[in-house]
């Protein structure tokens, strides 16, 4: 693969992933009756989200509860779990696309949260759905440059608000069923937070080792999803076909570095139904090495790889190799292969 599209690490592990998952659960049968106006006037069947995007529920931030708070609290679990005591941190990166504010980064009141030094370097990183593995992949070149010993990767969603806001919109008279379906993904989206951290695989050899990946961009899709405070309006089907193109040709560029036909998991990132299906087969994986979280917890954004990794931990033994996969619009893709 030419340029630094491919990367590799030699003494770093990941020492611990770990979710925070909201109280609260928004059925897709609730949002549907809530949306049932539209639907009628529209012509579009009442049990959409459950027959095309396999969605059925998703989490929702119960009273009491706030995105920040379980951020921080992913990220204790995260440290408690890697035996790693916060003030030997010296990297905090959070990759959220939920942001209540432009300025500070929302890693600045994470840090706080988290008691960590003042000597820890602290940052957001912002790519879509893609930013947590971007973030490992940082984290990971500063430590192996000698730079930083521990590093925190967090992420906190809060999708509640924006999934409100969209339902009103489509309820308006005015709303078509173009408007309603370049608005369709906004009402997959759930809420969640998720944390890992890595360290040195010198110091951890009970860790599991970072060993690199590849990246690649197709950035002319770079209008085909757009979201802000207001909504997330896409051309799902273009979106679709622009990310298969671009797994698919990163997948064959890695072929000459990466043997990764035969990974015991593969921990993509949870969009739908459709598109897990699409991607499984157009590089040939075996769908029972594909875990899915997106039928119960839907698509949130960066936090679904780490999450649905957490998820999978307790089944993975020790030699198993393991494929983090990640499309991000814009478009972007990443894959970071891990040994457990």
């Amino acid at each position: 693969m030419t340029g630094n599209a491919t990367t590799r690490f030699g003494n770093v592990s990941l020492l611990s992933v770990q979710s925070r998952l909201p109280g609260g659960v928004r059925t897709s049968a609730d949002v549907q009756d809530r949306l049932a106006p539209a639907l009628r006037r529209l012509g579009l069947p009442r049990t959409l989200l459950q027959r095309v995007a396999g969605v059925h529920e998703r989490r929702a931030w119960a009273p009491g509860e706030d995105v920040t708070s379980a951020t921080v609290a992913a990220g204790e679990d995260a440290l408690r779990v890697a035996g790693v005591d916060p003030s030997d941190v010296g990297l905090l990166i959070n990759t959220s696309v939920t942001r209540k504010h432009l300025e500070p980064s929302v890693a600045v009141g994470l840090h706080h949260g988290l008691g960590l030094p003042s000597s820890a370097v602290n940052f957001d990183v912002a790519n879509a759905c893609l930013g947590f593995i971007n973030g490992m992949s940082i984290a990971a070149g500063m430590i192996e440059s000698g730079q930083i010993r521990y590093a925190v990767i967090v992420n906190g969603e809060d999708a509640d608000d924006i999934q409100d806001v969209t339902v009103d919109r489509l309820l308006r008279g005015d709303a078509g069923r173009d408007d309603f379906m370049a608005e369709f993904a906004t009402l997959t989206l759930g809420s969640g937070a998720a944390a890992a951290v890595l360290g040195r695989a010198d110091e951890h050899p009970e860790g599991h080792r970072v060993l690199g990946g590849v990246t690649r961009a197709a950035t002319r899709h770079h209008a085909l999803c757009v979201g802000s405070t207001d909504g997330m309006f896409t051309d799902a089907q273009a979106l679709l076909e622009g990310g298969l193109e671009l797994v698919v040709d990163a997948w064959k560029d890695a072929v000459a570095e990466w043997d990764w036909g035969t990974m015991d998991r593969y921990v993509t990132h949870q969009v739908s139904k459709v598109h897990t299906r699409a991607i499984t087969e157009a590089v040939g994986l075996d769908r029972a090495k594909v875990p899915t979280t997106f039928p119960t917890l839907g698509n949130v954004g960066p936090a679904s790889v780490p999450i649905t990794l957490a998820h999978e931990q307790e089944s993975l033994r020790t030699g198993d190799r393991v494929l983090l996969m990640g499309v991000g619009s814009g478009i972007n893709t990443a894959m970071m292969e891990l040994a457990w």
